[in-house]
């Protein structure tokens, strides 16, 4: 099979991990006989810093152009610190979403036995939990308009907006991902107080009645945030709006004891991006520290979803698997202090593929 994708480093750590993760493609690749062909390009602060656009149109027309997007991370200190800032890194992960028409973030949440000791939660908590979040991507309050301030800069606004199509498109896919594995979904809103919630609630209540294989129930956000925390192995599927995912998947995180571990994909009309959900971690870029497996495993996903091979997405994981029985690990997650460096712990799992 030809893999062609485009490879979108972006800030901070994202050039070290993406490079790992494409190390393991590169080997999967190799020992599975496809043709991998693959080109770089630039996005978030290091494009504004070469051309002045945080997701230039080459870097747009070279996704297009791509059957799948490995991609690294987005954020610099340099427009962070600076509120005052007209163009960011971020309007470029933004736009990416928007023009690309990635309206579905896929990450799965798991736990890995060698790290239930890093969760913050307690052991029989996490303990073989195992869920997928959907988060929808292109709408509500990030791209509802309008946006702004007042003139005298003392007001601000922003405008939540979902239409019908929107909502159904999501909560159809999350269906699907039930239907393939515990029958189980819950639809995550506050439609006790928002118009957009009470919007996703009525779509989500007559779709309900095409899905009588799934167990179908809806709670509100606030709610979903304490149990997922106090019950997380009670979740198979959980679907959101695009804020209320960001909030929830990040605080999922902390079950599997990392960030540096989860994966995602973002699922478009046009192409398919896969990802960690780790920021650019600007603090440690440079130093060859940082966690590459939530990158390689975004490869695998990539692997699995954008072309079908699951084989393949299988021997990656397994190989991610045995470097956390062998303690080939980053400082983020080491095992009595003994760390390898990002670029060991890709090295270490491409032998390991190729065995």
């Amino acid at each position: 099979m030809r893999i062609n994708i485009a490879v979108l480093s972006g800030d901070g750590i994202g050039p070290e991990i993406v490079a790992q993760a494409l190390n393991v493609v590169k080997t999967v690749c190799s020992l599975y006989g496809h043709d991998l062909h693959y080109e770089e390009a630039l996005v978030g602060a290091v494009a504004i810093d070469a051309c002045g656009n945080p997701y230039p149109d080459s870097t747009h027309e070279l996704c297009l152009n791509s059957d799948a997007v490995l991609f690294g991370a987005i954020g610099s200190p340099k427009y962070d610190n600076d509120p005052s800032a007209k163009v960011r890194p971020e309007q470029g992960l933004l736009a990416m979403r928007k023009k690309l028409g990635l309206y579905a973030n896929i990450r799965p949440v798991a736990t890995f036995p060698q790290l239930l000791h890093r969760s913050p939660l307690r052991r029989d908590l996490v303990e073989d939990a195992d869920f997928v979040c959907i988060r929808e991507l292109t709408g509500g309050i990030y791209f509802g308009r309008p946006q702004g301030r007042s003139e005298d800069g003392n007001t601000a606004y922003d405008t939540c907006v979902y239409t019908r199509d929107e909502i159904e498109r999501i909560v159809r896919l999350a269906y699907k991902y039930a239907q393939e594995r515990k029958k189980h979904l819950t639809i995550v809103d506050k439609a006790n107080v928002l118009s957009t919630s009470r919007l996703w609630r009525q779509v989500s209540q007559e779709l309900e009645k095409e899905y009588p294989d799934v167990t179908t129930e809806y709670m509100f956000v606030d709610n979903a945030a304490m149990q997922i925390i106090q019950y997380p192995k009670r979740f198979d599927v959980v679907v959101t709006e695009n804020m209320f995912g960001d909030i929830l998947t990040d605080e999922a995180s902390v079950i599997t004891g990392s960030l540096g571990m989860l994966p995602s994909a973002s699922i478009g009309i046009h192409t398919s991006v896969f990802e960690p959900i780790h920021g650019s971690y600007p603090q440690a870029a440079g130093k060859d520290i940082a966690n590459p497996l939530a990158t390689i495993l975004s490869a695998a996903l990539m692997f699995e979803y954008a072309f079908g091979l699951k084989n393949e997405a299988g021997h990656i994981r397994k190989a991610v698997n045995d470097s956390l029985n062998a303690g080939i690990v980053t400082e983020d997650i080491a095992f009595d202090g003994k760390a390898c460096k990002t670029s060991e712990a890709g090295e270490w799992i491409c032998k390991q593929i190729k065995y």
